[in-house]
């Protein structure tokens, strides 16, 4: 077994202590990321979902790989028998990986005896599997299947090592060394020998080894591991990968990372590759390869993101559009490039410490992540559309269905990773609350919570008492702090214009970004930092077509929708007209707009003579509820842009 080194965090981002059990640990960065044993969620929708996650969603991503036989692969695997009649698709590996991850994040936090004996159990079935060089897989390299690394372009064998390892490195943060770390550096190794310097000079077809290379490194001290990691990324976009249908964009090998202007192709991997380029870049001290990455994503925020912060428009392959197409019926949005943009804005926000990256998170959770698992925890959607035009289909609770069929949420995808990808997030939902530097600690996304580290100015402890985002109100109580001054820092979101703190008789403006106050602090003292969450129309950019002539409604952080079970006979959402200049309403139960219900007709051809768009219908008010929550009350249409008065139609 590759000896563990103690990585100690530099002092340049707070005091030195042991590495957080987190999963992004950079050894030089702007800011440090605060693991499992210094933030806790105590309380509000955070707390509720990592209760449910572990309650239920694990045990049910369990039962579906046994039941798939997608964990039986691995016996399989271990007994020599044939892989001709292996169950799932090639990359089903890579699902029991994530599951061990969010396993292990929640052993971390909860220290359950019976999830950690349950854990052990399928690391033992995996590590029967591997063979004595290291290799690992059941979907290549034995009888029945096809040779080792035999199909970069599709096969997903590095991908699917990747998720072993940040596995590994997940049980090793809040474990400790054992024999899941074992498997992942003997597999490690080899990768590092067949795809070294005088190895195959190519990549894998989907992006993720390059970011968990990186942070086994971390774990372990291996500089081998890292120098992979830069090779896999230095080699991407030099063609390396075959030319398929959807050209190299889709793997991210048309453009060198250095040299691309913006994110394209399939938008998982394309989160995934830029994640470890952050990586690279945090390690080596290369601010080009990090300015490359920041400057993409600041594209790709700006004109390929929709408004729920979800990535990708297009179906046929799960990719990114053009600039500004953005269709919300057509979006693809899947919850796996939701994960995929946190874990990459977060990084960035630890490179950086800019609270812009800290705003996407939090409207990814928020909109994507949060709309993807249903409030049981059982049942997800793959992706996320934001205009449902039919009623959808209750999926049988029983079978798998194709990943982009389900039109509600369903138990389990023939391709399943947005179920497990959703666990492992919410498992170590707490590693994306705050941060320290040498001067103090930033609080970037709000729920009840305690967060406890010591600073090089001795130990800061401090209790967050809010409802967010039910209301804006948000105390930070010191429970403990050093006798020298030390720096508190709220995130101010962007949209939270007025916003203030106050600081015992002192009120000041706190304008979106952060608000920093920076004194010596006695046990007992408060900050309250009060964001206005009235509710608010918001237009696109008119480049975006799709939704010109529209408006969407937001309260806070959170995106909201009608659906059809709100309206006057459950009437079609597009019957709906919005007043704009009436301004939603905060009430009981919602968010109240107004507008009108028009009777639509059916023209025997819909083109025509443009006609002045107008205001006719039943006048209506309409609760609107976050879309995260849409489809929980049972089959309806669903729309977030809502059409206005104005706009020219066809004559009829």
């Amino acid at each position: 077994m590759t000896t563990t080194t103690d990585r100690t965090a530099p002092s340049s981002t707070g005091a030195a202590v042991n590495p957080p059990a987190a999963p992004v640990v950079p050894s030089l960065s702007r800011l440090r990321p605060l693991g499992i044993g210094e933030v806790t969620i105590t309380g509000g929708p955070w707390a509720t979902r990592q209760a449910t996650n572990a309650a239920a969603t694990l045990g049910h991503v369990e039962h579906w790989l046994e039941r798939e036989g997608w964990l039986g692969n691995f016996d399989a695997t271990a007994a020599g028998a044939s892989g001709a009649d292996r169950a799932g698709r090639e990359f089903s590996d890579s699902e029991t990986y994530k599951l061990l991850e969010a396993m292990a994040w929640e052993h971390g936090r909860s220290g359950d005896p019976e999830l950690d004996a349950r854990l052990r159990a399928i690391v033992a079935r995996v590590a029967a599997a591997q063979q004595p060089d290291g290799y690992l897989s059941t979907a290549f390299g034995r009888p029945g299947t096809p040779e080792r690394w035999s199909d970069l372009e599709w096969g997903h064998e590095l991908y699917c090592l990747g998720h072993l390892f940040q596995a590994g490195v997940a049980r090793a943060r809040t474990a400790g060394p054992d024999e899941l770390l074992e498997v992942c550096t003997r597999a490690a190794d080899l990768v590092c020998e067949v795809f070294g310097p005088q190895g195959i000079p190519s990549v894998c077809g989907h992006p993720e080894i390059e970011p968990a290379l990186v942070e086994l490194y971390r774990v372990t001290g291996q500089r081998r591991y890292l120098e992979q990691a830069r090779l896999f990324l230095e080699r991407r976009g030099h063609q390396v990968l075959a030319e398929v249908e959807f050209g190299r964009a889709y793997f991210q090998d048309d453009v060198p990372i250095r040299e691309a202007d913006v994110l394209r192709g399939h938008a998982v991997r394309a989160t995934y590759l830029s994640s470890g380029a952050v990586d690279l870049a945090a390690e080596t001290g290369d601010e080009e390869l990090l300015a490359a990455v920041v400057r993409q994503w600041e594209a790709t925020v700006a004109r390929r993101t929709y408004l729920t912060g979800g990535m990708g428009s297009r179906h046929q392959d799960e990719a990114f559009g053009e600039d500004f197409v953005l269709p919300p019926d057509r979006a693809y949005s899947e919850t796996c490039a939701g994960v995929g943009s946190v874990q990459l804005a977060w990084r960035l926000l630890l490179a950086r410490g800019e609270a812009r990256y800290a705003d996407l998170v939090e409207r990814t959770l928020y909109n994507v992540v949060d709309a993807g698992p249903s409030a049981s925890g059982t049942a997800f959607f793959y992706t996320n559309t934001l205009h449902q035009r039919v009623l959808g289909t209750v999926p049988d609770a029983d079978h798998a269905v194709p990943r982009a069929a389900s039109s509600l949420r369903a138990p389990w995808f023939a391709v399943s990773c947005c179920p497990t990808n959703v666990a492992r997030t919410f498992a170590s939902l707490q590693t994306l609350v705050a941060t320290a530097d040498e001067d103090g600690v930033q609080v970037h996304q709000y729920a009840p919570a305690t967060i406890a580290t010591d600073l090089p100015a001795g130990r800061l402890e401090l209790r967050v008492v809010t409802d967010y985002p039910h209301t804006g109100r948000v105390e930070v109580v010191v429970e403990r702090a050093p006798a020298d001054p030390v720096a508190v820092t709220l995130r101010v979101p962007g949209w939270a214009t007025g916003a203030t703190l106050t600081d015992g008789e002192d009120v000041r403006e706190a304008a979106p970004g952060s608000v920093t106050t920076t004194r010596a602090f006695t046990t007992g003292e408060v900050l309250v930092l009060d964001l206005p969450l009235q509710p608010r129309f918001t237009a696109a950019d008119p480049r975006v077509d799709a939704v010109r002539g529209t408006l969407a409604v937001e309260r806070g952080p959170q995106v909201l929708c009608v659906e059809s079970v709100d309206l006057p006979g459950e009437r079609h959402v597009d019957d709906l007209v919005l007043d704009p200049t009436r301004a939603p309403e905060d009430v009981e139960g919602g968010v109240r707009v107004h507008g009108w219900l028009r009777q639509q007709a059916d023209p025997a051809w819909p083109y025509g003579e443009p006609t002045p768009g107008g205001a006719a219908g039943e006048q209506v008010s309409v609760l609107l509820h976050p879309y995260a929550d849409w489809a929980e009350r049972g089959p309806s249409t669903m729309r977030v842009f809502l059409p206005v008065p104005g706009a020219p139609s066809a004559a009829s």
